[in-house]
C-alpha cells in the first residue's frame, strides 16, 4: 500500500536539508539536470518537493540518510507552490544517466506525506496504485545538460484510486 510505504519511510526522520545543496540548480548552469514541468495541480497551497533517486527498485524512495552515507545519489529541491503561472522546477543530476523522481505537492507544508491531503508524481507518469510504482517507471533519462520532463501530480479520488486533481 502507498499509506504503509509513506508511514515505513517516516520511520527513520528525513534531514530536510540533505540534498539540498546538491539539487539547487544555479543560473546558467550547464551540467546534467532535469527541468521538471509541474502539471495538474490541484491548488496553489503549500510546497513542491522534488526529490531524486538511484533508478532501482531497493534505493527508489529509501531514506535520504541511508542513501547519502552509501555514497548513492540522492538530490532534493524545495519550494513554495507559485501563486500563478507555470511551475517549473530544476533539480541537478549527479550526470548523465537515468535516475527516478518524486514530486510531492505537501500542500499543509508539514514535510510529510498525507495521502488524504497532498498529491504525488513521479518521472514518466506511472499510473499510482496502492504500492510504489517500480523505479524504472518511475525514472527519466538525462543527457551532459538540462533536460526538460513533465510530471504530473495525482490525488486520492475516494477510497481505492489516485488521478490528477479534477477541474
Amino acid at each position: 500500500m502507498i499509506a504503509t510505504l509513506f508511514l515505513a519511510s517516516a520511520a527513520i526522520p528525513s534531514t530536510p536539508d540533505l540534498g539540498k545543496a546538491e539539487g539547487q540548480c544555479r543560473p546558467d548552469e550547464k551540467g546534467s539536470a532535469y527541468l521538471v514541468e509541474v502539471a495538474g495541480l490541484k491548488d496553489r497551497k503549500g510546497r513542491l518537493k522534488l526529490e531524486l533517486y538511484p533508478a532501482n527498485d531497493a534505493d527508489f524512495l529509501a531514506d535520504d540518510n541511508i542513501l547519502i552515507a552509501a555514497g548513492k545519489p540522492f538530490r532534493r529541491v524545495e519550494e513554495p507552490v507559485p501563486p500563478s503561472g507555470p511551475v517549473e522546477l530544476c533539480i541537478r543530476a549527479p550526470g548523465p544517466g537515468s535516475y527516478a523522481l518524486s514530486l510531492l505537492h505537501d500542500r499543509d507544508a508539514n514535510r510529510r506525506f498525507s495521502l488524504s491531503i497532498d498529491g504525488i508524481g513521479f518521472a514518466g507518469n506511472p499510473k499510482i496504485g496502492w504500492s510504489k510504482p517500480h523505479a524504472a517507471a518511475a525514472s527519466a533519462p538525462v543527457g551532459s545538460g538540462p533536460t526538460r520532463i513533465t510530471i504530473t501530480v495525482n490525488y486520492r479520488r475516494g477510497l481505492f484510486s489516485f488521478g490528477p486533481a479534477e477541474k
